[in-house]
C-alpha cells in the first residue's frame, strides 16, 4: 500500500490542501500551529471513524463544529480523499476514497462515500461503492475486469448515516476494495508515544503483537518478539548496540508476582537494569526499533517529532531506519523540528507547511529552485531550515 496524494476540504486549518506524489518516507516541517498536528489528526480520525462511528470519532475531537475550518459555516462539509495504490484481486490499482462528512439536525453524517478506481488501462474510475446519508451500493464481483459496467452486480446496502459502508462492508470477502480497503486502515499507526507509560512493569497476561499508539505495552511486544521471533529481536538489540553506547542486553523478564519488566544490560556492568531507571532516549529508540521491526508491519507509521527525548547524533540514525522501513513497503510520515533530523533526509521527501490568512499552505521542498540548487550543490535541509531558506517557515 502507498498513499499518493491527499486532499482536504475545511479540516481545521486545512481549509483547501492537496498533496501529490507522496513518497514512502514524508516528512512535515513547520512552525508550530501551522498545521502538523492536524495533518496526523486526518489519519486518526479515518481510522476512529472506521472502528467507532463517525460520530465518536468527531466527539473525541472537540465535535464537528471544532474541526470544521475556522470561519466556514456549519452547513459546509469536511471532504477527505485519499488516492493509494493497493493490490485487488491480485492487480495493483489507483484506488480513490472520497469522504463528505456534514452535519443535520445537530449531529455528524456521512452525506457521501465513494471508493472507486479503473477497471482497465483506459476511461473513467468506476464506482465501486457509492453511499449517501447510509443507502447505496456496492459491486460484487469487481474482479471481473473483463465484464461490460452493465454486467457488474451491484448490492443495495443500508448502514446507519454517521456509519462508514466500508467498515461494514469491509468485512466481507465479496466486497474486494472495501475489505482490501478496511484492512489497509486498521493496521495504520498513528503514534502518540508517552514515555512514562512505557516504563514499568506490565502483567504478563499474554503477548501483543503490536505495539500500542502511546507505547504503553512495550514490554509485552518485546517479550514476543524475543520469544517468538528472535531472528528480529537480534536486529533490534544489534541496532541498540550500535544506537546507544553501552546497552549490549535486553532482556523481557517475569517477576515472581507474575508480572514482565524490561532489564538493560550495560558492558561494563555485570548486573542488569530495569527500564525505570533507563534514560528517556535509550527506551525510546528501543520502542522505535520494536515497532520498525514488527513481523507484520503497518502499512503507514505516522510519527510526531521523534527527536524529542532523543541525542541528537541520533537522529540521523533513526531517520534512516523510517527510510528502510518504507524500502520494505511500508510508509512514514514524520513531523519534526529538527535540524539534525531534517540532515538526514533527501530534498523530494521534505514538505513544509506554512499559514496565509489564517489556513494551512503545504509546498515542496524539491519545487523550491533555491533549496534544490543548494542542495545539488551539497547542503544539507536541516542547515538550510536553520538560515531560514524555508520561506515562511521560522526555524526558532
Amino acid at each position: 500500500m502507498q498513499i499518493e496524494s491527499l486532499s482536504l476540504k475545511n479540516f481545521k486549518s486545512l481549509r483547501d490542501v492537496r498533496i501529490t506524489e507522496l513518497p514512502r518516507l514524508c516528512v512535515v516541517v513547520g512552525a508550530n500551529g501551522t498545521g502538523k498536528t492536524t495533518l496526523f489528526s486526518v489519519f486518526g480520525l479515518l481510522k476512529d471513524s472506521m472502528l467507532h462511528g463517525v460520530r465518536p470519532a468527531l466527539q473525541s475531537r472537540g465535535g464537528f463544529a471544532e474541526v470544521l475550518s475556522r470561519g466556514v459555516a456549519r452547513t459546509e462539509p469536511i471532504e477527505i480523499e485519499i488516492k493509494f495504490r493497493i493490490d485487488i484481486a491480485g492487480v495493483n490499482r489507483l484506488v480513490t476514497y472520497w469522504l463528505v462528512i456534514g452535519e443535520q439536525k445537530g449531529r455528524p453524517v456521512v452525506l457521501r462515500e465513494v471508493l472507486r478506481y479503473k477497471r482497465g488501462a483506459s476511461g473513467k474510475p468506476f464506482h465501486f461503492i457509492d453511499f449517501r446519508l447510509g443507502e447505496g451500493y456496492a459491486i460484487t464481483n469487481e474482479e471481473d475486469f473483463n465484464r461490460p459496467d452493465e454486467e457488474l452486480t451491484r448490492e443495495e446496502q443500508k448502514v446507519s448515516p454517521d456509519t462508514l459502508a466500508i467498515s461494514g462492508l469491509g468485512q466481507f470477502q465479496r466486497f474486494k476494495a472495501a475489505n482490501a480497503f478496511r484492512q489497509m486502515i486498521e493496521s495504520w499507526h498513528v503514534s502518540n508515544f508517552h514515555i512514562n507509560l512505557a516504563r514499568g512493569s506490565k502483567e504478563a497476561i499474554g503477548i501483543d503483537d503490536h505495539l500500542s499508539v502511546t507505547g504503553d505495552n512495550l514490554q509485552l511486544v518485546a517479550r514476543n518478539l524475543y520469544e517468538n521471533h528472535p531472528d528480529l529481536f537480534a536486529q533490534v538489540l544489534d541496532r541498540m548496540k550500535h544506537r546507544v553506547p553501552g546497552v549490549s542486553e535486553v532482556t523481557p523478564k517475569l517477576t515472581e508476582d507474575g508480572r514482565l519488566l524490561l532489564q538493560f544490560r550495560d558492558g561494563a556492568f555485570v548486573d542488569p537494569f530495569i527500564d525505570r531507571f533507563v534514560s528517556d532516549g535509550t527506551l525510546k529508540m528501543f520502542a522505535y526499533l520494536l515497532l520498525l521491526h514488527d513481523p507484520q508491519p503497518h502499512p503507514l507509521l505516522c510519527v510526531e517529532e521523534p527527536e524529542n527525548q532523543l541525542y541528537p547524533t541520533l537522529l540521523w540514525e533513526l531517520a534512516e531506519e523510517f527510510r528502510a522501513y518504507a524500502q520494505r513497503g511500508g510508509q512514514v510520515i514524520v513531523s519534526t523540528h529538527s535540524p539534525d533530523f531534517l540532515n538526514a533526509l533527501h530534498i523530494d521527501e521534505v514538505f513544509w507547511l506554512t499559514k496565509q490568512s489564517g489556513y494551512t499552505q503545504v509546498r515542496r521542498a524539491r519545487d523550491d529552485a533555491q533549496l534544490a540548487a543548494y542542495m545539488a550543490e551539497g547542503d544539507q535541509l536541516g542547515y538550510l531550515w536553520k538560515q531560514g531558506f524555508f520561506t515562511g517557515v521560522d526555524p526558532a
